[in-house]
């Protein structure tokens, strides 16, 4: 682990994701709208790199990549379609042989990789997902959780960091209300 000295001059890893008031991540659960696009737009912003799992990593490509087909999306959507196919990518994944879309593969020990990560220069590093960030949590990887809650009760699953085998303590640094009742709350742990 590291020190409280070297926490504060490492990069910090954002852990970002939409999620119901009932736990639930599942991306086809989650409404999408211009104001919800544009946040999340501003926040893959403040990152110098994503990291992703393979799944993520793949979903991400096959709805973002550019060029899209003429009418595939709604034009409020671009500036996050840009931004994303723009970003440097880090993509933790055992099975994949190769990646492209501006991205590398991370192979090896999560820990040691991450942390390697955190310690290169930039203003931060973002994740998203379910498993990956289940493993970075219980790693103690995370800076800043944001969740994204919206005003929906969804009744399946997946849920948020299940499996997690301790409790993380969280302190409430911002918050932000949209029109659509959705509510982005950003922690950082208590450490």
């Amino acid at each position: 682990m590291t020190t409280g000295v070297e926490a504060r001059q490492m990069r910090p890893l954002r852990y970002s994701i939409n999620v119901t008031l009932d736990g639930c991540c599942d991306h086809q659960a989650i409404p999408a709208d211009e104001e919800l696009h544009r946040f999340h737009t501003e926040s893959l912003a403040q990152a110098d790199a994503l990291l992703f799992g393979r799944v993520v990593y793949e979903m991400m490509e096959e709805a973002w990549r550019l060029p899209a087909p003429a009418g595939s999306r709604p034009e409020w959507t671009e500036p996050f379609a840009r931004t994303i196919d723009a970003a440097k990518k880090y993509v933790v994944s055992s099975t994949l042989e190769r990646v492209d879309w501006n991205a590398e593969l991370v192979r090896g020990d999560l820990g040691p990789a991450v942390e390697q990560l955190k310690r290169e220069p930039g203003k931060g590093l973002f994740v998203s997902g379910v498993q990956l960030p289940l493993a970075l949590a219980k790693l103690d990887l995370i800076d800043e959780y944001e969740f994204v809650v919206q005003p929906r009760i969804a009744g399946h699953g997946p849920t948020l960091l299940a499996g997690l085998s301790e409790y993380v303590d969280l302190k409430l640094v911002s918050r932000q209300e949209f029109a659509s009742g959705a509510v982005a709350m950003r922690y950082e742990p208590r450490r």
